[in-house]
């Protein structure tokens, strides 16, 4: 089986670096550099009300990494610049008085230069959280389409055996049953033959006449359970009519379909699948459960289609054993390849209930 897979290009991340998340990164850029600058005037004000004794150059990163981390490394340094003249005016405005006139100059050089290095380690968490959101969103993408193309295949699977079965149940309907058919015609013409001449081997050509028409009678619930046409016919309804009715005829128990108002269900793909899972579900309840009487239901409701199996059995398997249970897995997976709910509860009163839920617009 061949897979493929369809790359999408990212979205590109804002002009001027990836936005922080929350309400500061939803700010458009205008309001970002407005408030840059109101940082560097309120620090150096700031600075300057506090007298030159006191150090305020570490105060200025705020507005330096805002800068860096949103608008990118030009405007950063941008307002580095301004940050380091707004301490300088600000000391000198101050009275702060210096023995050579080298001295401030070197001072705002060493600021200036630690934050370029603030800003490169920035610029540079900015870059690696930039390709980090990328990749996260090129594998969720990835993700995502190779989970809906487990569920398409998964899908495809389900309706190839589905097409499969029904082959088999026409195959066997038209040619085993014709057969079987033909042979029954046969022998009934052999036991009026032998009934003229020996009634004792006309007696056992009328016994094996019977065992014929059993086969074809078994042949026929056969093909109907492999090939359910009554879904295409009469609806899903008057397709659990017949299983419930064919049930309590073919088993010990009984089963009984107790739907109030029609459903129709005009997915086909869907009422094929609820079928099998009610199906599954009568044989389970008769298979472990030793169930004495089975109702099913039909029901709709806001736009989604329940049906419930409830039987009076001994209730669900220990743990260990129902979670190899093949039947369940199937279950619910049928019921999740239609876009579904599937749940089985064991009733404080006795018995097991199943309930499957699917959109039924």
């Amino acid at each position: 089986m061949t897979s493929f897979r369809v790359e999408r290009k990212a979205e590109s991340a804002p002009r001027g670096g990836v936005r922080l998340q929350g309400p500061i990164g939803r700010w458009p850029r205008w309001r970002l550099v407005l408030s840059c600058l109101v940082l560097v005037t309120l620090v150096g004000a700031a600075d300057y009300l506090t007298g030159h004794e006191i150090l305020f150059s570490s105060f200025y990163l705020l507005p330096v990494g805002l800068a860096a981390w949103q608008l990118g490394r030009a405007f950063a340094v941008f307002i580095a610049l301004l940050s380091v003249g707004a301490w300088l005016v600000g000391d000198l405005a101050a009275g702060a008085v210096f023995p050579h006139a080298f001295v401030p100059l070197w001072n705002a050089g060493i600021i200036f230069a630690f934050y370029l290095v603030v800003v490169s380690l920035i610029a540079r968490l900015r870059q690696m959280n930039r390709d980090l959101e990328v990749r996260v969103r090129q594998r969720t993408i990835a993700l995502t389409e190779e989970i809906a193309e487990r569920e398409r295949l998964e899908r495809e699977v389900l309706d190839v055996g589905e097409r499969e079965r029904r082959r088999v149940g026409r195959d066997l309907h038209d040619s085993l049953g014709q057969l079987l058919t033909g042979t029954a015609l046969a022998g009934q013409v052999l036991r009026e033959k032998l009934a003229a001449r020996a009634p004792e081997e006309a007696t056992a050509a009328e016994r094996v006449v019977r065992l014929v028409e059993e086969a074809i009678e078994m042949t026929r619930a056969l093909a109907r359970g492999l090939d359910p046409a009554e879904i295409d016919g009469g609806g899903l309804e008057q397709g659990l009519r017949l299983l419930a009715a064919r049930t309590s005829e073919l088993s010990p128990a009984r089963c009984e379909y107790r739907g109030d108002a029609p459903v129709p269900i005009h997915d086909n793909v869907t009422a094929t699948h609820l079928y099998r899972i009610a199906q599954e579900a009568i044989t389970n309840a008769i298979k472990h459960g030793q169930a004495a009487h089975i109702d099913v239901r039909l029901e709709s409701a806001n736009d989604r289609a329940r049906l419930t199996v409830h039987d009076d059995g001994r209730g669900l398997p220990p743990a260990s054993r129902r979670v190899r249970g093949m039947g369940l897995r199937i279950m619910a997976h049928r019921a999740a390849v239609v876009g579904g709910t599937f749940e089985i509860r064991a009733e404080p009163s006795g018995g097991t209930t199943v309930l499957c839920e699917v959109p039924n617009p």
